[in-house]
């Protein structure tokens, strides 16, 4: 699996919300072929929008990408905001039931391409397990770019005082999968999950 992640600044999230869902009721805006479910990160202190875009593979990703163009056309700049990157990676981690996330914290590691590996399968047999006895967490996505060594670890919660409630715990699973693969966390950020769900590409 791999994901398609787009970088919005000076979004309104609430406005780009309702337009989507209008045009995509109306038939005016339809899904990217290929598209198997999405999921939407909201920093609505710093006005950040991420959208996250999973496919089966990434030609589909590439396939898709005249049809992301038509969507962010459809929307005013100044509510969907600017979109400042796009990324693609491949999907290395997906546990739990995604779709009951209401918040998300996501962390981004830095290290040798080559230990990426290594730090998945330490993570799978190690990490995972313990994040997932935290109360309120309801699973776990890890994304890698093996064309740089860096990797994104999106650990997902049912609530926002969930994952306050986790951070601690969180500090110390994170210092861990980082000293596994030899990598520096570089970010931490925390998000509003403004949707998450399954889709049927190309059916409104």
């Amino acid at each position: 699996m791999w994901v398609r992640v787009a970088t919005f600044e000076g979004a309104d999230p609430e406005k780009a919300g309702e337009i989507v869902n209008e045009q995509l009721a109306s038939g005016e805006m339809t899904l990217p072929e290929g598209l198997s479910s999405v999921l939407v990160l909201d920093d609505s202190d710093a006005k950040k929008r991420k959208f996250l875009a999973f496919f089966d593979s990434k030609d589909s990703i590439t396939a898709a990408e005249p049809g992301f163009e038509q969507m962010g056309d459809s929307i005013p700049e100044e509510i969907r905001g600017e979109r400042t990157s796009v990324h693609y990676y491949e999907v290395v981690i997906r546990e739990g039931d995604v779709d009951e996330a209401k918040a998300a914290r996501v962390s981004v590691l830095e290290g040798p391409a080559d230990a990426i590996d290594t730090s998945v399968e330490i993570a799978r047999g190690e990490i995972l397990p313990k994040l997932r006895t935290i109360d309120g967490n309801v699973g776990a996505i890890g994304l890698a770019d093996r064309s740089n060594g860096r990797m994104s670890v999106i650990t997902l919660w049912n609530s926002t005082d969930a994952l306050r409630a986790s951070e601690q715990e969180a500090d110390q699973l994170r210092e861990q999968t980082a000293e596994s693969g030899g990598q520096k966390i570089t970010n931490v950020a925390r998000y509003e999950v403004a949707m998450s769900q399954s889709v049927t590409a190309g059916q409104t």
